[in-house]
């Protein structure tokens, strides 16, 4: 299979006003004040579960120009099996991959009581909102078939 060279509808010039509204929305949640680094790997590991390419390519390239190494990058989808995430990370991770995959399994009361030694209540609250966004945006690109735009990137040598 091929993938298409546009999405399968412009949605963004269909319904512009939802549209915006998301778009507002991440920005809220953007100036949340969690940093936007975490923020980053969030969106980047709930697009890997979801499959959305289109998010996944973003992610990955804001990550790495926000000055994140190629190697966490390319370990994030292990990053259970990885010394290279902080408690404060893999505490996200963990509620970002449980509220993704809450048709599978409702995060349990122990997956929210491992966020409290990490986040305050607020940043709690702002982290669901930013794993609930992120979903969104990546039924949207994968619904309409978002394409990926071939790019040159280049990780520098180690």
């Amino acid at each position: 299979m091929t993938p298409a060279a546009t999405p399968r509808l412009p949605y963004t010039e269909i319904a512009p006003d939802l549209y915006q509204q998301l778009y507002a929305l991440s920005l809220a949640v953007r100036q949340s004040g969690l940093a936007p680094r975490l923020l980053h790997l969030v969106d980047l590991r709930v697009s890997q579960i979801n499959g959305c390419a289109f998010c996944v390519d973003m992610h990955g390239r804001e990550l790495l120009a926000a000055g994140d190494s190629l190697q966490r990058l390319n370990s994030l989808v292990t990053w259970r099996d990885v010394d290279l995430f902080d408690a404060r990370e893999r505490a996200a991770l963990h509620w970002a991959e449980q509220v993704t995959r809450q048709a599978i399994a409702h995060p349990a009361q122990a997956d929210f009581d491992a966020l409290r030694p990490h986040f305050t209540d607020a940043e709690i609250v702002s982290l669901t909102f930013a794993i609930g966004t992120i979903n969104t945006w990546n039924r949207l690109a994968v619904g309409f078939a978002v394409p990926v735009a071939r790019r040159e990137l280049r990780a520098k040598a180690a």
